[in-house]
């Protein structure tokens, strides 16, 4: 991609391809459409081929960018409104309903910009157990198994590699990927969920590129949800600043929030006939 800003959203590295073009037109084997799901905006792109993909630097599939009200706090009016929003976006993203799910919820949870991650971690409802030793109780369900791999300077080990080992064990029919991602544009901050089936590249917006994760890498389906929370301090102040990386000052209410919001939407998606009331009760 001919711009030096990094981001993982596919959403902005269309735009920066786009800002470059004459009269903006898109490359060839991307499609682009904006809607509104709940009253939020959502920005859809979908690469289609691998040329494509690399002109944008991102993998062929589809990327939803949904954009997140200022606050989406469980206590907000707009929390259910946003949940909603991002459930369905995560149907659109799946082959069929799974039966089981292995969860990977990505970063490290010492760094709040990159603690995204654990925090929906903490609100998740892992069922896999419950459903083996009751499962008449549980049996509308989906199985849920969660791991956090952490990062490679704590643990010594690749994250795609844990999760690779886990699915070979566990045999999910869906990985789920959460993480942390960077941005280029400082409006969306905090306020933006990618949703996507193309998997995901740790790393890849701050240029500490991870080995991927993906139906590729793991040979199943993988899910993968994001919210970008650091953005290139380059973009404003030159090379001075190009090796770092800023953060907005509220970025724990952000994270906190935004982490809440995926996890309600994600428990929703893959437990068909729950409710937010429903899921308030179980993680509380």
């Amino acid at each position: 991609m001919a711009n030096a800003a990094r981001t993982d959203l596919a959403a902005e590295a269309q735009r920066l391809w786009s800002q470059t073009e004459k009269g903006g037109r898109l490359p060839a084997g991307v499609c682009v459409r904006e809607e509104e799901l709940h009253g939020l905006p959502v920005q859809a792109v979908e690469i289609r081929s691998p040329e494509a993909g690399r002109v944008l630097g991102k993998a062929p599939g589809h990327y939803y960018s949904l954009l997140l009200p200022g606050h989406t706090g469980r206590g907000s009016a707009d929390f259910e409104r946003s949940v909603s929003a991002l459930r369905e976006l995560i149907a659109r993203c799946l082959d069929a309903q799974p039966r089981t799910v292995l969860a990977a919820a990505l970063g490290n949870p010492d760094i709040t910009p990159d603690a995204l991650g654990n925090l929906t971690a903490g609100l998740l409802l892992v069922t896999r157990h419950l459903k083996r030793e009751s499962p008449a109780d549980f049996a509308s369900f989906a199985s849920v198994a969660l791991c956090r791999p952490g990062v490679l300077g704590t643990s010594g080990i690749e994250s795609a590699a844990q999760v690779k080992l886990l699915c070979a064990a566990l045999k999910p029919e869906l990985v789920v990927v959460v993480d942390a991602l960077a941005g280029c544009e400082a409006e969306g901050l905090g306020r933006t969920v990618q949703v996507s089936d193309a998997g995901l590249a740790p790393g890849s917006g701050v240029g500490n590129d991870r080995p991927e994760l993906s139906r590729a890498s793991l040979g199943v389906p993988v899910l993968t949800l994001g919210m970008p929370t650091v953005i290139d301090a380059g973009l404003f102040g030159g090379e001075a600043l190009g090796q770092m990386f800023v953060t907005p000052r509220s970025i724990d209410t952000l994270v906190r929030d935004g982490a809440r919001v995926i996890a309600y939407a994600l428990n929703l998606a893959l437990h068909p006939g729950l409710t937010i009331p429903d899921v308030d009760a179980l993680v509380s």
